[in-house]
C-alpha cells in the first residue's frame, strides 16, 4: 500500500511542470528575455517560504501539505537586486542572438554555423567583429575565400554587442508559452489598453 501511495504521489504533480514562475529582478524586470527567466513552481514556493522574493501573481491551482495549502505562484519578485551583467560573453548562442538568428549573407534563418568574414587563414581572428552567424550553404561557397573573392556582401557589419542591447534583442524571441499573468511585465509588443 505505501509503494502505491508514492507512485501516486510522484505521478500526480507532473500536471503541473507546465506551472512556471515567472522571476523579475527588485526592479520589476525580467532577468533576462532570453531565454525567459523562469523557475519551477518548486523554486517559487521554496524561495517565497524563505523570504527571498514576493509573489505578485499566482496560478489558480493550490498545492499543499498536511497543514497548509499553497497558491502556485506565476510571479516572483526577486527582494534583493541582482545587477545585470554589462560584458557580454562571446558565445555562439549570443552571437546568433546578435544577429537576429539569421544568415548574415542570404537572410535565412536555418541551419545556422558561424563564418570568419576575414578567414582565420588569411589571418582573421575569432572575435566579435569578425565572426558572423552563417547558414552552411553560404558558409560552404565563401569557404576560405574573402567577401569580394567569393561575391558576397554582408547584411550588417559585425560589431561587439552591449548587455542591455541583447537583452534588448532577446524581447523579439518570446517563448512559445507566456502565461496571461506574465503579460504586464514582459514589455513585448503588445497594444495597451486606453
Amino acid at each position: 500500500m505505501d509503494g502505491d501511495f508514492r507512485t501516486e504521489f510522484t505521478r500526480q504533480p507532473a500536471g503541473l511542470k507546465q506551472h512556471a514562475a515567472l522571476v523579475l529582478n527588485a526592479d520589476y524586470r525580467p532577468l533576462s528575455y532570453y531565454p525567459l527567466s523562469l523557475w519551477a513552481w518548486q523554486d517559487a514556493v521554496k524561495a517565497a517560504y524563505m523570504d527571498r522574493v514576493d509573489i505578485v501573481a499566482e496560478y489558480d491551482e493550490v498545492v499543499h501539505s498536511p497543514s497548509t495549502v499553497i497558491r502556485i505562484p506565476s510571479v516572483v519578485v526577486l527582494k534583493d537586486y541582482i545587477k545585470p551583467q554589462k560584458r557580454v560573453a562571446f558565445t555562439r548562442f549570443n552571437l546568433f542572438l546578435r544577429d537576429g538568428f539569421c544568415c548574415q549573407y542570404c537572410g535565412s534563418k536555418g541551419d545556422l554555423t558561424f563564418d570568419h568574414v576575414i578567414p582565420r587563414a588569411a589571418g582573421g581572428i575569432t572575435s566579435w567583429q569578425n565572426v558572423v552567424a552563417a547558414c552552411s550553404p553560404c558558409n560552404l561557397k565563401k569557404g576560405s575565400k574573402s567577401l569580394r573573392r567569393a561575391g558576397m556582401r554582408l547584411r550588417k557589419p559585425p560589431c561587439q554587442p552591449e548587455a542591455e542591447q541583447l537583452r534588448n534583442l532577446g524581447r523579439k524571441f518570446p517563448p512559445n508559452h507566456l502565461h496571461e499573468s506574465w503579460m504586464d511585465f514582459l514589455y513585448w509588443d503588445a497594444e495597451l489598453q486606453a
